[in-house]
């Protein structure tokens, strides 16, 4: 995994998130775009993060005046894909290599599709995003 450099302000959304949830965060990214605050825990965590009704996301969406949205980590890339799409139903996921870029192409469950991409891309600009991150992945395809 990539040592990642979190800003002053990554690590007290860290602490609040902790805090509001009681669960340990793998990573925040603050996506200014989207307007929102991503969170990364491990998947054994996801429900108690989410808190009961979302209630944990609501609290924080309240303090903070972002969306905030919670991923479950997996250090293994087609898992984070899954997660990164959910609910959509991931069906293959491949990676391609040329000059020197990656690229994932993500299939998904035809009725899916709308889903996996997101309002006005956000869940694929997430995707990109985190893979990125932690994949070294420049460009995710939803086919």
């Amino acid at each position: 995994m990539p040592e990642i450099k979190l800003t002053p302000e990554e690590m007290r959304y860290m602490s609040l998130f902790q805090d509001v949830t009681r669960v340990t965060v793998r990573d925040c990214i603050i996506d200014e775009e989207g307007n929102r605050i991503i969170f990364l825990v491990d998947p054994d965590n996801m429900g108690m993060a989410i808190g009961k009704g979302g209630i944990n996301i609501k609290k924080l969406k309240k303090i903070i005046g972002k969306d905030i949205e919670v991923v479950a980590y997996s250090d293994n890339l087609e898992d984070l894909i899954k997660n990164l799409m959910s609910p959509a139903r991931v069906r293959s996921v491949k990676t391609i290599d040329s000059n020197s870029r990656k690229t994932v192409h993500v299939t998904v469950d035809p009725q899916d599709k709308a889903i996996a991409i997101g309002r006005a891309g956000r869940n694929v600009t997430r995707a990109k995003i985190i893979l990125k991150r932690y994949m070294d992945i420049d460009s995710v395809i939803i086919n």
